[in-house]
């Protein structure tokens, strides 16, 4: 009977690992999608990538129940109960980093009616595909429980913290040299800022495949440079 057991407990949980990484394949390209209508102006497309976060929200939901229905059923125990657990939080990760590339989306609109930042769009983008690479890694070292990959993951978010605190300084240039870039220059902030959260976000979910593989913490990371000398307000 135990070995039937945890047989099915296996299968249950491999269904529950393939919509997480279907869900973090949506998220993925809503990260892609937002940075590269924000460079282009594009607001079809920014459009697409807000109606499309109710497939996100749809997906988190159905997996927080697949692992509810999986814990009361089959009522796994140290190593198999940590799995389980693991997976729901990557989902709610994922969750929030689509709400984050919905936010980006989101600004598309008044920053088109707004004034030109000469190479601020085209900037955030370049942070944004460094995340969305972090991303991709991340689930790939989750479909495979690859440790080395998860850490690597975790040692690049140094560079997007950076990245954000350049890019910090670069706006509030912007907006010092000319007042009418106040309005495009804040909601940059605010992107930037987002971008910075989607690194973090990707980091937990690789320190989530280190606890799980390991059982034991990934311990601390290295931060890059702070922008908590500039004042960015939680939206």
């Amino acid at each position: 009977m135990k070995p039937h057991t945890l047989s099915a407990f296996d299968r249950d949980l491999e269904t529950i690992r393939l919509a997480v990484l279907t869900m973090g394949g949506l998220v993925e390209q809503a990260i892609l999608n937002a940075s590269r209508a924000l460079e282009s102006r594009d607001e079809e497309l920014a459009s697409e990538v807000v109606q499309g976060d109710r497939t996100i929200d749809a997906s988190e939901e159905e997996i927080n129940a697949q692992v509810v229905r999986l814990l009361a059923l089959r009522q796994p125990q140290a190593d198999d109960l940590r799995s389980a657990v693991a997976v729901m939080k990557m989902a709610g990760e994922l969750e929030r980093l689509g709400d984050y590339a919905k936010n980006m989306a989101k600004r598309v609109p008044v920053l088109i009616a707004a004034p030109t930042v000469e190479g601020a769009a085209s900037a955030l983008r370049r942070q944004a595909r460094l995340v969305g690479q972090m991303l991709k890694d991340m689930l790939d070292s989750f479909a495979r429980m690859d440790t080395a990959l998860a850490r690597d993951v975790i040692s690049r978010d140094v560079e997007v913290d950076d990245m954000t605190n350049a890019l910090f300084r670069e706006f509030i240039t912007h907006m010092m040299e000319d007042p009418r870039n106040i309005t495009a220059c804040l909601h940059y902030v605010f992107i930037a800022k987002n971008i910075e959260r989607m690194g973090d976000l990707v980091t937990h979910g690789a320190e989530q495949v280190i606890f799980v593989a390991e059982g034991r913490s990934a311990g601390p990371r290295e931060k890059g440079h702070s922008t908590a000398t500039i004042a960015v307000p939680e939206e």
